[in-house]
């Protein structure tokens, strides 16, 4: 049984979704508009400044903290429907201060960063002056297993050396990015595997970061936030920018990529509405062989398969939600693989039914389907791919049945 929402939730759902109408759906063309037109493909259109003053203003503004001792936290369950609601604009998240990556590095600073930690770093993050960055994925090994992660993380007297290079760095190409969190092996030769690796902060401006280049998702920059590939050859950060200690990299991991996919799951439930919005709204606009594309049976009944997947899945992430809240993370892991696996796979499927319905258009940039398409497919990887969730869920259920 999932109980209801806070009056603080839904107040917050009233005055977002009224936010969403008045600020975010009539500055989403100009937003690319100013950045395509822009001269330095790496710079942040002036319009989302101007939202996020506004969003910060009306009080929706790093809404998505479980715990803080600087913000009114919010439980995961009462954040799950305004997640949603910011889903289905690809710049809402940012308008509120509650886009990934900064969001998982600023629960890994409040839960885990020293107190200058937080002075330099989380207060920014959070005041929404700068962004971040999170260096975990490297192209030379398989990082769905982490342990299999290479970059040196080496003690020299009162400093760190970092060596390694890492790939889908999300957030590295934005010029306000000045912090990255970054994973490695500080005791690769322990014979506990999840005790080699640890977390240190580093600041985006020391010698020896390259950037190498810019990876595209389905020919998408994702400008001016965008994944790289960057080389860290011999980065020098003091001892203290470790975070928690050597060797606790992996209950750091856990404690920030939980959060991270359920916030992934909840925003994917706002992409695939708008998309069932969309596919309706074209379906009753247009006429094919003699009437109405929405009378031809072949789209009722994608509707009907879209709004049950829609609602399905919906339920599945408040469950998830409501068990973060009562009995941690850990306790949860199960529901949490389940919605990671579950969402992204349902919205490709309503995005690609809603692309059916638009025709030719569908796949163009005129309709933004194409490219919410190209991120759902993406998350079937990000924060893990569907094969190891899979696995996680396959292993908890045999254990019902020692």
């Amino acid at each position: 049984m999932i109980p209801e929402y806070s009056d603080r939730s839904k107040d917050l759902q009233e005055r977002l979704l009224k936010f969403m109408d008045d600020v975010v759906y009539p500055n989403e063309d100009l937003y690319k508009e100013q950045l395509d037109s822009a001269a330095e493909r790496w710079s942040v259109p002036p319009v989302l400044e101007e939202m996020k003053a506004k969003g910060r203003e009306a009080g929706l503004w790093n809404l998505f903290l479980p715990e803080s001792d600087q913000v009114e936290p919010m439980s995961n369950l009462d954040y799950a429907p305004l997640c949603e609601i910011m889903g289905r604009s690809p710049i809402a998240a940012e308008a509120t201060n509650c886009s990934a990556p900064d969001t998982g590095n600023m629960e890994v600073f409040t839960r885990y960063g020293t107190a200058e930690h937080k002075e330099r770093w989380l207060k920014p993050l959070l005041d929404g002056k700068i962004r971040s960055a999170f260096a975990m994925t490297e192209p030379a090994v398989a990082s769905s297993d982490a342990t299999n992660i290479e970059t040196a993380i080496v003690r020299e007297g009162d400093e760190y050396v970092i060596n390694g290079r890492k790939w889908w760095t999300s957030g590295i190409g934005d010029p306000r990015c000045e912090v990255l969190i970054l994973m490695g092996k500080t005791d690769p030769d322990n014979p506990d595997r999840y005790r080699q690796q640890s977390m240190v902060v580093v600041p985006r401006d020391s010698a020896g970061i390259t950037v190498e280049k810019m990876l595209h998702v389905f020919g998408y920059d994702d400008a001016p936030h965008g994944h790289g590939q960057v080389l860290f050859e011999d980065v020098r950060v003091p001892a203290d920018a470790i975070l928690l200690g050597e060797g606790r990299g992996f209950e750091i991991a856990q404690g920030r990529l939980g959060p991270g996919r359920i916030h992934h799951c909840m925003r994917q439930i706002g992409v695939a509405e708008r998309a069932l919005e969309s596919m309706c709204k074209r379906a009753k606009s247009r006429f094919a062989f003699g009437k109405l594309v929405s009378e031809q049976s072949v789209t009722t009944e994608r509707i009907a398969e879209a709004r049950i997947a829609i609602d399905q899945s919906r339920l599945l992430v408040l469950f998830a939600a409501h068990k973060m809240d009562t009995v941690g993370n850990k306790e949860a892991r199960k529901e949490i693989a389940m919605i990671k696996v579950a969402v992204p796979n349902m919205t490709c499927r309503v995005v690609d039914m809603a692309m059916q319905v638009h025709g030719g258009g569908g796949v163009s940039q005129v309709f933004n389907l194409a490219h919410a398409y190209a991120h759902s497919r993406t998350l079937r990887f990000a924060d893990g791919p569907d094969e190891v969730h899979r696995a996680q869920i396959g292993r908890l259920e045999l254990r019902r049945w020692n």
